[in-house]
């Protein structure tokens, strides 16, 4: 298969483009508009490989997507181009609407252009995949919200969930979600839409919870914890993600959702003091990690808890995560501790790891 994959200099994209070019022998166009969170330095090991192509494109752009249709006649598409902090989509949510919904619009346009003019066959076996997260779902119940004694099971987001955005990023994802699954039933475009949990891993913008703990740990710097550090998150190891990913663009059927977790259930505080935990034995000091724990005001809106039942992916799709939580973190703090010029390289200056979204 040729795989158009929009936004594969970002973190997921990035892996799901390395898991491609290593595990099988499909080729992939990369679609970037490498903004502050695209870094083509994710990609410098298969970035000579012969499968591989870049194309510095805005999705909002039609005309430059028709172009690389055009150029490239991919058999499938892979969207994973989004704005995607929460924070940021608090502090300006105009780019979330821009990308993540007129964007996703203009993509599913020239999609639909180019597949008119397939082949019977070739539109039979076209697909355009959409990954979405699972917090276009809203919340669910937190375990300190039951009764006393109460054994009740907690719930999980299952692909019959119904949608209940919270935030400027999930609104504007829901609404791309709503859109695709608009061109199915509307025009016969051959969609799958995936929403998965929390993902973490190497090559991920110092922004996000994880790479920030790690990085403002080892400089000495305070490590914020919103609230009471209890919201819960379902945790996927992002290379686990991206296994699934093409699992789903290659065997996946046409007008299914796919919800992919990483079936670890973690509150913020302990993901914290577990990564102090590993950073101790790894890079000792005279003083714990945890003491630059502090706390702050919490996020506004801040969803309490996200779960995913994933039990369809593996039940149709064959596909488990191979990575606990405990394997996958500290693969993880290991790679931020082995990879210091990327992080320095990937801050352009503008944002030191400051709080946004206030």
């Amino acid at each position: 298969m040729k795989i158009l994959v929009t936004g594969g200099a970002g973190f997921i994209g990035s892996a799901v483009i390395r898991h491609i070019i290593n595990n099988t022998q499909d080729s992939v166009i990369n679609v970037d508009k490498l903004t502050y969170a695209g870094n083509l330095e994710s990609l410098v090991s298969i970035e000579n490989n012969e499968r591989y192509a870049f194309e510095k494109v805005d999705i909002c752009d039609r005309t430059e997507l028709e172009r690389v249709f055009n150029q490239y006649q991919p058999d499938a598409v892979m969207h994973l181009a989004a704005e995607s902090h929460v924070d940021r989509s608090i502090t300006g949510p105009s780019e979330f609407i821009q990308t993540n919904i007129v964007g996703t619009y203009t993509l599913l346009e020239a999609t639909r252009q180019y597949w008119n003019r397939l082949s019977d066959g070739d539109k039979k076996a076209f697909r355009f995949h959409h990954i979405s997260t699972d917090e276009v779902y809203g919340d669910l119940p937190h375990p300190d919200e039951l009764a006393e004694g109460d054994s009740t099971d907690l719930p999980l987001f299952t692909e019959q969930t119904s949608y209940a955005p919270s935030s400027p990023y999930s609104a504007s994802k829901a609404s791309s979600d709503h859109l695709v699954r608009a061109w199915l039933r509307t025009y016969g475009l051959p969609t799958i839409v995936t929403n998965c949990s929390n993902n973490y891993g190497p090559y991920h913008f110092p922004e996000k919870l994880i790479p920030l703990v790690i990085l403002n740990a080892l400089e000495g710097k305070a490590l914020p914890i919103y609230g009471k550090g209890d919201q819960i998150r379902d945790w996927l190891y992002v290379e686990d993600h991206a296994r699934a990913l093409h699992k789903v663009v290659t065997d996946g059927k046409v007008g299914e959702t796919y919800n992919i977790g990483g079936h670890n259930e973690k509150q913020n505080i302990e993901v914290v003091n577990t990564i102090c935990s590993i950073l101790d034995v790894l890079v000792p000091k005279e003083t714990q990690y945890q003491e630059q724990i502090t706390y702050v005001k919490d996020r506004p809106g801040h969803d309490r808890r996200y779960a995913i039942d994933s039990s369809k992916m593996s039940r149709e799709l064959d596909w488990t995560p191979e990575e606990t939580f405990e394997t996958g973190l500290k693969k993880t703090v290991q790679w931020y501790l082995d990879n210091q010029g990327w992080c320095r390289n990937v801050q352009d200056g503008s944002y030191q790891r400051e709080r946004l979204g206030l």
